[in-house]
Parts: C-alpha cells; sequence; structure tokens
C-alpha cells in the first residue's frame, strides 16, 4: 500500500466509512464523531427549523425536515441544506394542518393558565398545572410525530402512531418532555436561544429511540 491509499485508508477509517485499519467494527453513526462537528450541525438545523417555522403553523413540517436532516448527517449521508427545504416543502400540505391544530390547542391551554393564575377560575392552581401538562405533551406528541414522518407515510400515519410510540416507550416520551421544556425556558431566558433548543429537540427526537438499540 503507498502514501496515497494509506491515507485514503485512514481517512475511511476515520470517518467510520470502511473499511477498518483495526479489528473494530464501523462506527454506528459515522457522521457524529466529530462533537464540536455535531454541535455546529445541530445548531445549523435548529436556525433552519426556527426560519421554516417562523409562521408557528409551519413548524411541524420544519421539525420533520430538521430531523431528517440530522438523521442523513450522523448516519454520513447526503446532508446539505437544500435536502432540508425538500423535505418542508413536502411535508408542509400536511403539516399546515398539524401545525394549526397545535396551534388552537395551545392558545385553549394557555389561555386556561392565564385564567387560572388570575384566580378567575374555581381551582386555579389545579386548572393551571393541568394546563401546562397539556402543553408538555402537545410538545411531545409534535416531537414524536414530527420524527415519524416520512415522504413516503404522511402525517396521518405519523400522527396516528402517536400512542403506541409513547406505549411502547414511556422513558423517551420523558426524555422528549424534557427537551420541550428546556427549549421553552432557554427561549424564555433569551429569545435567540430557540435556536439552540430547536436544533437539540431535534437532535433529541433522533438520538433518544436509538438507546434502545445500544447494546
Amino acid at each position: 500500500m503507498d502514501r496515497r491509499e494509506l491515507r485514503a485508508a485512514r481517512r475511511a477509517d476515520a470517518s467510520g466509512s470502511g473499511p477498518t485499519l483495526g479489528e473494530r467494527e464501523p462506527a454506528r453513526y459515522p457522521g457524529a464523531k466529530g462533537a464540536f462537528a455535531l454541535f455546529g450541525e445541530v445548531l445549523l438545523t435548529g436556525l433552519l427549523i426556527a426560519v421554516a417555522g417562523l409562521l408557528v403553523v409551519t413548524l411541524p413540517a420544519a421539525l420533520a425536515a430538521g430531523i431528517r436532516h440530522l438523521r442523513r448527517y450522523v448516519n454520513a449521508e447526503q446532508s446539505h441544506t437544500r435536502t432540508f427545504w425538500t423535505d418542508w416543502r413536502t411535508a408542509l400540505p400536511g403539516g399546515l394542518v398539524v401545525g394549526l391544530a397545535a396551534t388552537v390547542i395551545a392558545v385553549v391551554l394557555a389561555l386556561d393558565i392565564v385564567l387560572a393564575n388570575t384566580g378567575a377560575l374555581p381551582g386555579g392552581p389545579i386548572i393551571g398545572v393541568v394546563g401546562w401538562a397539556g402543553l408538555a405533551v402537545l410538545a411531545v406528541a409534535l416531537l414524536v410525530a414530527a420524527g415519524a414522518w416520512t415522504p413516503e407515510s404522511g402525517w396521518r400515519t405519523a400522527v396516528r402512531g402517536i400512542p403506541s410510540a409513547l406505549a411502547t416507550d414511556p422513558v423517551g416520551a420523558v426524555y422528549f418532555a424534557v427537551a420541550a421544556v428546556l427549549t421553552g425556558v432557554v427561549t424564555w431566558m433569551l429569545a435567540p436561544l430557540i435556536i439552540a433548543g430547536l436544533g437539540c429537540s431535534a437532535f433529541a427526537v433522533v438520538a433518544i429511540p436509538a438507546r434502545r438499540t445500544r447494546r
């Protein structure tokens, strides 16, 4: 093996695209080997989601496209920004319906929380807790549906699969809720941090289900 072939073999070994130089299996997620590069891609994905979801009702389509973008990245597949926008446009028609329904539910729950805090409703503290819990459940459902969306199956299949996905992995649902809450908290602290929050939430949808198959 000459020097050029050796350098090419080392690059293939380091990236996980194989074959490996040593006696070990290729990396499970070859695109996620560099922690700093992965963090940068998560932030880029968060920015793309924030721009594509700016109208709020377009957020489900943006999340679905961002999650697919990160899946391609960690698998060392083609993950150009243009593929994100292609997925976003494909997800948009059904995603608008999901986004509109989620927005209406979120507004109703938010109004309940506001009224509960004013003391105008009997049992205000309980209603407030139920409202916040409802928002958390809504966020988890949105993340699960966005993670399950594919151009082939569409939104109807993704939404219908939410109950079974949560029942199959209740611990994962808790992790999703934590990711959603953290996104809300950092955004409340400093609005521009929503970019990092959205990117991390999308990455959570990619990473959390994978833990079940880890040996």
